[in-house]
């Protein structure tokens, strides 16, 4: 993911940005024959290479397909576009949490009591309220690409579906539906011990105040203590898998009063969750559980609306973050949205005189209308579906590992005195954690913001390459002894091949989005689904065992997410100056993961590169009879 860089530009309508390229059938072909020979066995791969030419033969069925999306690049704005957003996500019909929705654990907050959390709310809310005003008048700052291709204009579509949209869960494909900026909503949902409140943040076309907000949610709190008025936890079921959830709502929408509910919920700027404590230790991995499902319905898990874009969870222990909706936006987005949230709390902190109560006596303050809490009307039926609902979620809850680990020996600034990227030296230590783990690579994801161009979203770095393959031997085969020397070349070559990789994905000439786009020219066309979609091959490299992502921040807070296949991890990482934060996730269920197994071996591997580095500097510093006994040839090991 790109580091950005900002320029004032509130006219963001003069910046022309280019369409998605569509790459030369050839060079995707040949490409994916590249990222796919080492990972298989001989004898399919030789299958694979005999599919490919076939499909990629002059007058064949792949040059007929690549026309087809040619033209559809010269009709719509973004060829990929629609196609990307139902394979990513609303095609999957796995539950949001854990397996979808990534969160943002903002840093530990030490609340004195409940009125302080309460006070942090209301602040976070005044500050989403002045971030969406600045969404609104079109008055953020038009980014930048900094790094490879610095200084290209970056699209910020993205940012206009930050408080305006929603997924809707359907039985076969979900929908995202964003709404008018004419039709732009002024009330946020509260949720407060399972229970859903409206709180209006417009009153006499005037935003709320901090005080005004936070005697609203003092009322909530109250209200949300009434035992005899308390509804069933209905936000769980949006934790469910999408048909079960579409299914449930389907029930639920046979009434009136939960009809108007849920226009309520599915129309509003965000959602704030008020959680009670958890009781846990409040580490940075048990805060990253607690962000990604709440901890079950036993904690919080069902204090959520899943399907809305943006929550911010306050609890009352100090574990705060947000959960994002991810088919909206990617997280580079949720990244500026929370720094800017995180910058405004301090610096308001900062900078306000007097005691919290002082201030809210000091403050204006307008008799507003109580907030209101939604009704439910609830049966057998749906009582039901609540009860699996809740059991599937703890399931869930009970499966996922993870490890939040912060390698504290060095950061970015040594992988740059190195004259490497920081991003491809990490990939590759995730490659060489991997084989460590396994004895072998596995297709590997890692997204590559396509931003440059018009309405654009990612696309996929395949990191697990043949140079990566190369290099990761060259550190742990044990019958083959090799030279500083030649481990250095190997890992300069790999981290070659990954920059490359990602210089061809952030321009539109990776594979994936490509391949994806043939075969839905396919099915559009009702044309029998070509045989290399049917490949053994194709589907094994789809399976991203190794999903990661870089997400970078310059507050002290991190990203995490779930695996996205049973058997696989999830590795999202934010590299600092001197040190480098990962969270690492993988599932309980399967034997052949560990979350813990492969931090250590992360851990490991890190400081072996490391320790290779700086023998090969020192090496290259002392006199010529230390450098030609450095080169020579390597031996077998016994």
């Amino acid at each position: 993911m790109p580091i950005l860089e900002k320029e004032t530009a509130r006219d963001q309508g003069s910046q022309v940005l280019p369409k998605v390229p569509v790459p030369p059938l050839k060079q995707t072909l040949d490409t994916y024959l590249k990222c796919v020979q080492h990972l298989v066995k001989e004898q399919q791969f030789k299958k694979t290479k005999a599919i490919v030419e076939k499909f990629g033969a002059p007058g064949g069925v792949g040059e007929v397909l690549q026309k087809k999306l040619v033209e559809r690049r010269d009709k719509t704005t973004n060829w990929v576009y629609d196609y990307w957003l139902e394979d990513m996500y609303l095609n999957n019909r796995l539950a949001l949490p854990v397996n979808s929705s990534p969160v943002m654990v903002f840093p530990k907050q030490t609340f004195r009591d409940q009125k302080d959390a309460l006070r942090f709310a209301a602040r976070l809310i005044r500050g989403v309220l002045e971030y969406k005003a600045l969404i609104d008048t079109r008055a953020l700052p038009l980014e930048f690409a900094r790094g490879q291709l610095a200084g290209t204009p970056l699209c910020m579509e993205q940012y206009y579906r930050l408080f305006t949209s929603y997924r809707y869960p359907d039985l076969k494909t979900d929908s995202l539906k964003v709404h008018a900026a004419s039709s732009a909503p002024e009330h946020m949902i509260v949720a407060c011990k399972n229970q859903f409140f409206v709180l209006d943040v417009v009153a006499n076309s005037k935003h709320l105040s901090e005080t005004e907000i936070l005697s609203q949610l003092e009322k909530i709190v109250k209200m949300s203590k009434n035992a005899e008025e308390r509804l069933p936890p209905f936000g769980i079921l949006t934790s469910d898998g999408r048909t079960e959830w579409a299914q449930a709502r389907d029930a639920l929408t046979k009434d009136k009063t939960n009809r108007d509910s849920l226009a309520l919920i599915e129309s509003c700027i965000c959602v704030v969750c008020l959680d009670e404590p958890s009781g846990l230790e409040p580490s940075d991995t048990n805060r990253a559980l607690l962000m990604l499902h709440g901890g079950g319905r036993e904690k919080n898990g069902a204090n959520r609306w899943y399907d809305k874009s943006l929550q911010f969870v306050v609890g009352m222990d100090g574990t705060c973050g947000v959960v994002c909706e991810h088919s909206a936006f990617e997280g580079i987005v949720l990244v500026q949205c929370s720094e800017f949230l995180m910058k405004y709390i301090v610096f308001f902190v900062l900078n306000r005189t007097g005691s919290p109560s002082e201030m809210v006596k000091s403050s204006n303050f307008r008799e507003l209308p109580p907030p209101r809490r939604l009704l439910w009307k609830c049966n057998p039926n749906i009582q039901g579906l609540l009860s699996a609902s809740g059991d599937r979620l703890q399931r869930l809850v009970n499966n996922l590992d993870m490890d939040v680990f912060k390698f504290k020996v060095y950061g970015k600034e040594f992988i740059k005195k190195q004259k490497m990227s920081p991003d491809a030296f990490i990939q590759v230590a995730l490659q060489l954690a991997f084989y460590k783990c396994s004895r072998r690579l596995v297709p590997t994801y890692e997204s590559a913001s396509i931003r440059r161009f018009q309405q654009g979203r990612v696309d996929n770095i395949r990191s697990a390459t043949a140079e990566a393959l190369a290099f990761v031997k060259s550190m742990t085969d044990e019958r083959v002894t090799y030279t500083d020397s030649e481990k250095m070349k190997r890992l300069r070559d790999a981290i070659n091949a990954q920059t490359n990789y990602t210089i061809a994905a952030i321009t539109g000439m990776a594979i994936d989005n490509h391949l994806l786009g043939l075969l839905r020219v396919a099915k559009d066309l009702n044309m029998e689904k070509p045989e290399i979609f049917c490949d053994e091959t194709y589907l094994a490299s789809n399976q991203f065992i190794l999903s990661t992502s870089q997400v970078p921040t310059t507050v002290e807070m991190f990203c995490c997410y779930g695996p996205v296949v049973p058997n696989g991890y999830g590795a999202c990482y934010n590299p600092q100056s001197d040190h480098i934060m990962f969270c690492v996730s993988s599932f309980w269920e399967n034997t052949e993961t560990s979350s813990v197994v492969f931090v250590k071996a992360l851990n490991e591997g890190l400081l072996e590169i490391r320790d290779l580095c700086n023998r090969s500097s020192a090496a290259a510093t002392k006199p010529a009879e230390s450098s030609q006994a450095a080169g020579q040839p390597r031996k077998s090991g016994k």
